[in-house]
């Protein structure tokens, strides 16, 4: 049985973006289990008495049939000093398995300050633990076919913040930074390089 992952910020006291979570799990679930019962993660998940309200933790669920574990984690944002192409042409993942193993072993041997850009048929995707987006000097723009639908992605795009749009390596020169962005940044918090950083 698969087993999927959901990482929830915790911070201020609140789970944060808890509808697009809830929308993943659902849409997971259906399409992988064939379940149409709902998970519900605002009942099920409990923030633990003790947490420090301003520090900002890791809500880590592991679910399948049922929500098998929740582990709260303090969480820091890796620095980041460079990124480096990677093409993936077999890599699908379009859903947030809890086996990460193969995302891992893409940038096995780099420094912690270093992160991998991966390439899916000719066209930017994500790095191993966020989606990216990419500022033109007027508007940021993200990938129209990530590997992963992030949920803070998902935000961002509600709210008219990103531009979907079919991006390639080679469109980096039109671009003058990018930003990283996943669930347990917030958009202002997202490692952000100069587009010549990315080798």
């Amino acid at each position: 049985m698969s087993r999927f992952l959901e990482t929830i910020r915790c911070h201020n006291g609140r789970l944060e973006n808890l509808p697009y979570h809830q929308e993943r799990v659902r849409r997971t679930r259906k399409a992988v289990l064939g379940l149409t019962d709902e998970l519900d993660l605002g009942e099920s998940l409990v923030i633990p008495p003790g947490i420090e309200p301003a520090q900002t933790f890791r809500c880590r669920v592991i679910y399948g049939l049922d929500i098998e574990s929740v582990e709260f984690i303090p969480y820091q944002i890796r620095p980041l000093r460079s990124l480096k192409l990677v093409h993936v042409d077999g890599l699908d993942y379009a859903f947030k398995y809890a086996d990460r193993s193969t995302l891992d072993a893409l940038r096995a041997g780099l420094p912690a300050d270093e992160e991998v850009l991966l390439v899916k048929a000719g066209l930017l995707t994500d790095t191993t633990y966020a989606n990216i987006a990419l500022f033109d000097g007027a508007y940021w723009y993200t990938p129209a076919q990530p590997l992963l639908e992030g949920t803070r992605r998902a935000q961002l795009l509600a709210e008219g913040r990103l531009i979907r749009e079919r991006l390639a390596p080679d469109d980096l020169r039109y671009f003058q930074k990018i930003r990283l962005l996943n669930a347990m940044m917030s958009w202002e918090e997202g490692p952000e390089l100069p587009t010549n950083q990315v080798v």
